[in-house]
This record gives structure tokens, C-alpha cells and sequence, in this order.
């Protein structure tokens, strides 16, 4: 299968390599006035209205600049999707400028919805991002989905430090009003927006990862050729040479999987075993490539003014996300055991 990007996808990543190489405070207006915030929301909402593999070859050039993810595919994509012409009107535009984003509570169980004047939802989401940049968050209660202002009664935000260094939220909700305008979907009916959605969650997140460890390999081989030791650079030792190139071999395969299943989900093909193909690729390789390039680093890798830890912790928040390579094993079997069956 050929993964060979055409000359505008080739631009789009160069384009958002470039705007990433720009002062971190301007990264995403930047890229909102790039229009690389929307270049898979529609055009008529202030997008671009291309596929999801072009969403994807930004989250990979971006890597751990943007959270593309949290803030445009979680809520804003199943908006575009799935809502109504006055939702994607009213909420997708100020994502698309940089004005806002659409996070998303998905968690099934967290919480639940009863209709009284409107609807009220109870109940708590643990990890919800950009909860405090969000005009709305899309919120899984009893299965509905809901669009939830985070400002309204009976709604609390308590912070939470990760280990990347940007803020997750718990989100306590004690009857917290939605208005009929802001139901995606009600109670019992939310799934097949979240069967949709989820399956290009983990593809995009398995991209991220790709993009982590193929940035933390480029500064890996940059060091190995400039450092020297006992005379000679780096780069010229046997070990060294061995584990740069075990590591690029970890990437190429994390690249073709993503990749892989990013193309099936854009063309609209069924993924199931691709994704968790890749979603184990992501787990498993992803942490080797970032372990040995810090270790290749040596003492430099500890260094909080070089960005390769920056990576490093990315690629490790998107391992706990994804739920590890074992997890991924035990799925990609079940889904194999069944389709044999």
C-alpha cells in the first residue's frame, strides 16, 4: 500500500512543521490563522472540509505543540458530524479561529441525565483537558451526549497537574442544566456518534505518537552526529549506531500502523483491527524509541530547556491513554478470535 502523501498534503505538514518552530505562546493562533485548526471541520463553519488523514498529518507535525486532539477532535468533529446545522453554526466557528475549544467527558458510567426542564446531569468525570479554555464540553451522560457550558449551576472544575505539565479537570456535576439546543444526541441514543468518534480518537492519538517519537529521533540523531566522545562523535560507536537504528525501525513501524489506520477510517473503511494493530505499535514501541532517546541524551535528556523531554512525556501520557500494550494485545485477539469464529 502506497502512504505516498500528494504535494498539498506534503505542504499542509510542512506548514504546520514551520508554525510549531515559532514561539511557543503563538503556536495556536498561528495555527488558527493558518486554518490548520479546521482543515477537517467544515467549510461553511470556517474549516477547510478536508478528511481525517489531513487532521491527522497535523497532529503528527505538531506533535506535542498543539492539543489538536483534545480541543477539535474529541467535540468539535462529532458536531460537525453528527449535530445540528445551529450547533455546528453556534459552536464550531470560534474553534476554527482559535477562540475556543471542544473538549469531550466520554467516559461511559461517569454520569447520568434526567429530563426536567430541559435536562440536569450528575455525576463526575476524572481527566477532562481544556476545560477551563472550553465554551462547551461534550459530555457522556446515560449514553447521551450533551453540550455542556462549563460556566452553567451545579457545575465544578477542579484542577489537576499532569505529568505534561497542562492542566486536566475534574468535572463534578450536581444537576447542571442543558438546554434542548445543546443535546447531540439523548440518553440511550449517543452510539453511533461514539462509535464513530473513538475508533479515530485512538488512530489520531496513535499518530501523536508517531510524531513524538519520530521528533524525539530526529534530535537523537542531530546530538549523536554533533557530541563527542574520546575524539570521535557519537555516532560512529557500534552500540550506539545499533540502538538509533533499532529505535528508527521502532518508528517506520509506528508510522506505516497509524497510518494504516488513519487511511481506513478517512475512506470510510472499516479499521477495527487496524486500530488496535497500531494502538499497540503506539504502546509498545512508542516508550522504547523515547527511553533510548533519552538515553542516547545522556545527561542532556534531563534537561528541561531542551525540548526532547517534552516528547518524552507526551509519548508517555498517550501510552496511559491508549491503555498500554497488553490491553491492545487482548483486544486485537478478541477482535481476531472473533472474526474466525
Amino acid at each position: 500500500m502506497d502512504f505516498t502523501f500528494d504535494e498539498d498534503q506534503t505542504a499542509l505538514r510542512e506548514l504546520a512543521v514551520e508554525i510549531c518552530s515559532g514561539p511557543p505562546e503563538q503556536i495556536w493562533n498561528n495555527l488558527a490563522r493558518s486554518g490548520l485548526i479546521g482543515v477537517a471541520l467544515p467549510e461553511e463553519t470556517g474549516g477547510s472540509s478536508a478528511s481525517f488523514l489531513e487532521f491527522c498529518l497535523v497532529v503528527e507535525a505538531t506533535a506535542a505543540h498543539a492539543p489538536l486532539i483534545e480541543g477539535v477532535l474529541l467535540g468539535a468533529a462529532p458536531v460537525a458530524a453528527f449535530g445540528t446545522a445551529q450547533q455546528r453554526a453556534r459552536l464550531i466557528p470560534p474553534v476554527c479561529e482559535g477562540a475556543s475549544v471542544l473538549p469531550a467527558a466520554l467516559e461511559a458510567g461517569r454520569a447520568h441525565a434526567v429530563r426536567e426542564d430541559g435536562w440536569r446531569l450528575t455525576g463526575e468525570h476524572p481527566f477532562v483537558p481544556l476545560a477551563d479554555r472550553a465554551r462547551r464540553i461534550l459530555v457522556n451522560a446515560g449514553s447521551g451526549l450533551f453540550l455542556l457550558d462549563p460556566a452553567a449551576d451545579g457545575v465544578q472544575l477542579l484542577r489537576q497537574d499532569t505529568l505534561t505539565g497542562q492542566p486536566e479537570f475534574v468535572l463534578r456535576l450536581q444537576r447542571a442544566p442543558v438546554a434542548e439546543e445543546d443535546v447531540l444526541r439523548p440518553p440511550g441514543q449517543g452510539g453511533e456518534v461514539l462509535d464513530w468518534l473513538l475508533p479515530r480518537v485512538t488512530a489520531a492519538y496513535c499518530v501523536h505518537q508517531a510524531g513524538c517519537a519520530a521528533a524525539a529521533l530526529e534530535l537523537t540523531a542531530a546530538h549523536l552526529r554533533t557530541r563527542e566522545q574520546f575524539g570521535r562523535p557519537l555516532a560512529t560507536f557500534q552500540a550506539v549506531s545499533q540502538r538509533i537504528a533499532d529505535a528508527y525501525i521502532d518508528v517506520e513501524g509506528q508510522r506505516l500502523t497509524a497510518w494504516q489506520a488513519a487511511w481506513r477510517l478517512a475512506a470510510g473503511l472499516d479499521a477495527a483491527e487496524e486500530v488496535q494493530i497500531a494502538a499497540w505499535w503506539a504502546c509498545d514501541a512508542g516508550p522504547r524509541v523515547l527511553h533510548a532517546a533519552q538515553h542516547l541524551h545522556g545527561g542532556l535528556g534531563t534537561d528541561l530547556d531542551y525540548p526532547l523531554h517534552r516528547y518524552f512525556l507526551a509519548g508517555k501520557r498517550n501510552e496511559l491513554i491508549l491503555g498500554g500494550s497488553s490491553a491492545r494485545l487482548l483486544e486485537l485477539g478478541g477482535l481476531l478470535a472473533g472474526s474466525r469464529a
